[in-house]
């Protein structure tokens, strides 16, 4: 079977979407669609596919295995009801919707209607994470007791790198990006057990030209399977992209950046000869990540097949399993709960910017 495959949205970040439709032996690309017919065409040309200005008439004149939505977070929900009512699978960037209540209105929909949804969450298949889901559900680790994720250098409000509407977001440019770093940390750590387990805290510290609620977030809750996790991201920072899964054997430290990952399971009292040769482990296991990664790069410029692709480029990994799904008629890779959850918690957030409080805000 080929996946016929079409993409809403000509912006930004359609062209990862594009090309990696265009790549992937499951699937087969057949379109592109903006209310911005010029810009249609544009991409359409690259690809030699056809250019829609409209969506309805996309799908009435594509019979779609799937659909990609690359459009503005406002426009989700309504466009994704009416490929949902064509009866097309939905492939859905982050955040899928503004709020919760919205994401619910889709699941029924899409429930009602028998159709699979699903959000890309690409850090998900990165190559470390990968590895690290891998450690966790072996027990390698042990009992998994807390998840730490420290994100900075994220996007101040003010900028516009996915276009304006970001403006009408409370956190703008700075709370599109957040997404990202929610969902790796619900991946490692699991779901909050409840919306009581959620405590936020923001704040706004630069001066911007438009009225934003906060530049700066953090976020703690306790999981279902009682591991304490906490969430730290910052804008204007330095860009650090790390996750710290403590577990009862191990604990791993992720480079989110340089895609590496950092094993701790000595015990805390050493000698300082053990402390050096604890010392010289780590730094053979960090070089040993990096040439680990040199050599998959250095691949990927001498192959140009879709294996090595898919390892190399995280949208590609969860496009490749998201269409062997379809193919297959089997589970979706990412779930609307996690989007769900991931969308709740930014909630929390902008609850919390609302009120001018010492302590952090709970809800």
């Amino acid at each position: 079977m080929t996946v016929k495959t079409a993409v809403v949205g000509a912006g930004t970040v359609s062209e990862v979407h594009l090309s990696g439709i265009d790549k992937n032996p499951r699937t087969e690309l057949v379109g592109i669609c903006d209310l911005d017919i010029d810009r249609a065409r544009e991409a359409a040309s690259r690809y030699d596919i056809t250019a829609y200005g409209d969506i309805d008439d996309l799908l009435e004149q594509e019979s779609l295995d799937w659909l990609h939505i690359c459009t503005s977070v406002q426009s989700h929900l309504p466009l994704a009801k009416r490929a949902i009512d064509a009866g097309v699978p939905l492939l859905i960037e982050k955040p899928v919707t503004e709020t919760v209540a919205e994401l619910e209105e889709l699941e029924a929909y899409a429930d009602e209607h028998d159709v699979p949804v699903s959000p890309v969450h690409q850090h998900n298949f990165d190559p470390v994470m990968r590895t690290a889901r891998r450690m966790i559900h072996s027990g390698e680790l042990g009992e998994i007791r807390g998840v730490d994720l420290i994100y900075t250098g994220l996007s101040t409000p003010d900028e516009a790198n996915r276009g304006t509407w970001v403006f009408d977001l409370p956190g703008g440019e700075f709370e599109e990006g957040l997404p990202h770093p929610i969902y790796s940390a619900l991946r490692v750590g699991g779901f909050p057990e409840s919306e009581e387990s959620i405590s936020s805290i923001t704040r706004l510290v630069g001066d911007y030209d438009d009225e934003f609620a906060y530049d700066s977030a953090q976020l703690q809750y306790v999981t279902e399977d009682d591991v304490l996790c906490s969430l730290k991201m910052l804008s204007s920072s330095k860009p650090r992209h790390e996750i710290y899964v403590h577990g009862t054997e191990k604990s791993i430290q992720l480079d989110m950046v340089l895609q590496t990952i950092q094993t701790v399971d000595e015990e805390y009292h050493l000698s300082s000869l053990k402390k050096g040769k604890q010392a010289i482990s780590r730094s053979a296991g960090y070089l040993s990540g990096l040439l680990s990664n040199a050599k998959l790069v250095a691949d990927g410029q001498l192959n140009d097949d879709w294996e090595t692709a898919i390892k190399m480029n995280a949208h590609y990994a969860q496009f490749d399993r998201t269409a062997r799904a379809i193919e297959a008629d089997a589970e979706m890779p990412v779930s609307l709960e996690s989007s769900k959850w991931t969308i709740r918690l930014i909630e929390a957030l902008r609850d919390s910017s609302t009120t001018t409080v010492d302590a952090p805000a709970t809800i």
